[in-house]
């Protein structure tokens, strides 16, 4: 199959000045291209799936407030779409006003739910008795403070910017080194092609039996493969169904990767692949010992074929 073309139009969780376009500017070197802000995540992964972009960057997980349930809910769910790559960004919040604006004078503050998370306590500590408002993204709060709709934003200072908005507080998260990782993600096509270094994700769907959890992580276990993430979201159909959403080490044309895979699909109720990329935060598979590595499977099917063959 030959590669696809390099996408050329990108929609990413705006307004502008997100967090999610700095990431897009960290993924994408070059300036050429088109670059649409959405109003949500959902409406990014919609423009994908309609045809209106080539690629979507959105946000996953974050180190302190974990998943983001909007692009997990969003994989899972609809047309496929899978990542073709990862972005790591650290997250520093400021607490943004218009020019001229004193803390004295800050009745409202707004921002996305993850960055309230986040400034929680600073927030309690700056503004007492103020109740923060959640928006859809951390610029659409600078963006409403431009427009006079509120009076802070907890956001970027690339937002602060953006808006003509000033800083009253720098970094005010309550745990400094906060990292958000982003996914770009495509129609299905060629995949991006193993580096030794990748991961692989999917959602699996377990039946509503006992053991069925277990049975699920058997299969990377007896084949040497480590999970880097697995967390559960329910299905929506009804009580005690629920979709796992996972990550693991290897690229799905790794032998013991893709026999996992295949374990899953006869097992689970429904499988979900959701792309190998190439990792990017900045550590290594771990080893894999011998009776599990990608030779030993290459051994042992050379071997069966033999026997199936009657060469024993």
């Amino acid at each position: 199959m030959p590669p696809s073309p390099s996408p050329t139009r990108f929609a990413y969780l705006g307004p502008e000045g997100t967090f999610a376009e700095a990431a897009l500017s960290r993924a994408i070197a070059t300036p050429e291209g088109r670059r649409d802000p959405q109003p949500s995540v959902a409406a990014a992964l919609g423009a994908v799936r309609s045809g209106d972009a080539d690629a979507a960057l959105v946000p996953l997980e974050n180190s302190v407030e974990g998943s983001v349930p909007a692009t997990m809910d969003g994989l899972a769910d609809g047309e496929p779409l899978v990542i073709t790559r990862e972005v790591f960004l650290d997250v520093a919040f400021v607490l943004a006003v218009r020019p001229g604006t004193a803390l004295a004078d800050v009745r409202s503050v707004a921002s996305h739910p993850h960055a309230l998370a986040q400034t929680v306590g600073r927030l309690r500590d700056l503004l007492p008795g103020v109740t923060p408002l959640p928006t859809t993204s951390t610029a659409a709060a600078a963006a409403a403070v431009a427009a006079g709709q509120v009076d802070a934003a907890v956001c970027a200072a690339i937002a602060a910017d953006r808006y003509g908005l000033e800083a009253l507080f720098d970094d005010i998260a309550d745990h400094a080194g906060a990292v958000t990782r982003f996914v770009l993600v495509q129609a299905p096509g060629p995949l991006p092609a193993p580096t030794g270094n990748d991961k692989t994700s999917l959602t699996a769907v377990v039946g509503d039996r006992t053991g069925a959890l277990l049975e699920l992580l058997q299969e990377f276990a007896v084949r040497g493969i480590s999970l880097t993430r697995i967390e559960s979201r329910p299905t929506r159909q009804r009580l005690g169904v629920y979709s796992f959403s996972l990550d693991c080490e290897g690229h799905v044309a790794d032998p013991r990767v893709g026999e996992a895979l295949a374990a899953l699909h006869r097992m689970c109720d429904d499988v979900r692949f959701l792309g190998s990329y190439p990792r990017a935060d900045g550590r290594d598979n771990r080893p894999v010992g011998d009776t599990s590595s990608d030779a030993a499977f290459a051994d042992a099917e050379t071997w069966l074929a033999r026997v199936r063959a009657g060469e024993v």
